[in-house]
């Protein structure tokens, strides 16, 4: 056989053998459950070698029974030229060089990109090598787990959102991963770190006669819902809706308190979680919740505090510019 004939049977065997060695790296540099996210959001990628990836064991047979297969004729073919140990040598360093050290440093920067590309020549391998590589994988799955999802912790994800910080490559812009951030930090916090407390509140008692002096005096402090507490600031009567005194005559009458509609409310502890208490201000449909610690109210939180603790920013209506900056938070 001549020489020429000799160095492209070598070329195609070794490339052969490269794109064997690349793809064994590549799709076990895949994350099944990452595929299946992506296939269900229509990539036509993780869609072409999900199937593959999922029987993990028949393809990995059959990509190494084939990349053994070329690696052994590549020296078979080298022997017709060279003698026994110099064909050896130069084998040896072909499949190591160009074989397997270069295409799994390529194939690895990209795995999804180049499986998919080479997912029709994966399932042709599989088809040749089905007889040896399905009892393969029969042994392989008893032998070892089933593999599982590996979910990422807390933080995890934290990091990873604040890595599509200051990058024109993500999605997100900036206040999305600043919300994400916040929401993923809910569980960590209490609501006693956003309450605002109650020496800063402004409340009324049952007993408290609505004149109309007092009437203004409620409108200027420019609060929508008034919380109503006994003196001792152990018991709460609900909450005091603004909206509900508009057609009051209160110019002519002296009311209390008491005789209004007050909307019920439920204390929550100071030590509770704000993800618990996002659920509680859902389940309840208050916006204002009185806070207590030792049978006694410490604090308030509104769903506006919430909102901030989220967005990681102050949210200023029109009463809070005309107030001024005040204290909000104990």
């Amino acid at each position: 056989m001549s020489p020429v004939v000799v160095a492209l049977e070598v070329l195609l065997l070794v490339i052969f053998s490269a794109v064997c060695s690349g793809l064994n790296i590549a799709i076990m540099a895949l994350d099944p459950a990452e595929l299946r996210r992506k296939a269900r959001l229509g990539n036509s990628q993780a869609r072409a070698i999900l199937p593959l990836r999922q029987r993990t064991h028949l393809t990995l047979a059959s990509i190494l029974l084939v990349n053994v297969a070329a690696v052994s004729a590549t020296s078979l073919v080298l022997e017709q030229q060279l003698n026994g140990w110099l064909a050896g040598l130069v084998s040896t360093l072909l499949i190591v060089i160009f074989g397997e050290i270069l295409p799994q440093a390529f194939f690895a920067r990209n795995p999804l990109k180049w499986t998919s590309t080479f997912a029709p020549l994966l399932k042709i391998m599989v088809a040749i090598t089905y007889i040896v590589s399905k009892p393969l994988q029969i042994l392989l799955d008893e032998i070892l787990p089933r593999e599982h999802p590996q979910l990422q912790s807390r933080q995890e994800l934290g990091l990873m959102i604040a890595e599509h910080l200051g990058t024109d490559e993500s999605e997100l812009d900036d206040d999305e991963v600043e919300i994400i951030r916040g929401a993923l930090q809910l569980s960590e916090k209490r609501v006693r770190d956003i309450m605002t407390d109650v020496r800063h509140t402004y409340w009324l008692t049952p007993n408290t006669e609505l004149s109309d002096d007092k009437i203004d005096e409620i409108k200027e402090q420019g609060f929508s819902r008034i919380p109503v507490f006994n003196q001792a600031l152990t018991r709460s009567y609900g909450v005091l809706l603004m909206k509900d005194l508009v057609d009051i005559d209160f110019d002519h009458h002296t009311y209390k308190v008491a005789d209004m509609t007050l909307h019920p409310v439920q204390l929550v502890g100071s030590m509770t979680a704000l993800d618990t208490m996002f659920r509680k201000f859902i389940a309840t449909g208050t916006h204002l919740i009185p806070i207590e610690r030792d049978d006694a109210i410490v604090g308030v939180v509104t769903i506006e505090d919430l909102i901030e603790e989220i967005v990681g920013r102050e949210i200023e209506d029109e009463t809070d510019r005309r107030r001024g900056p005040i204290t909000k938070k104990s």
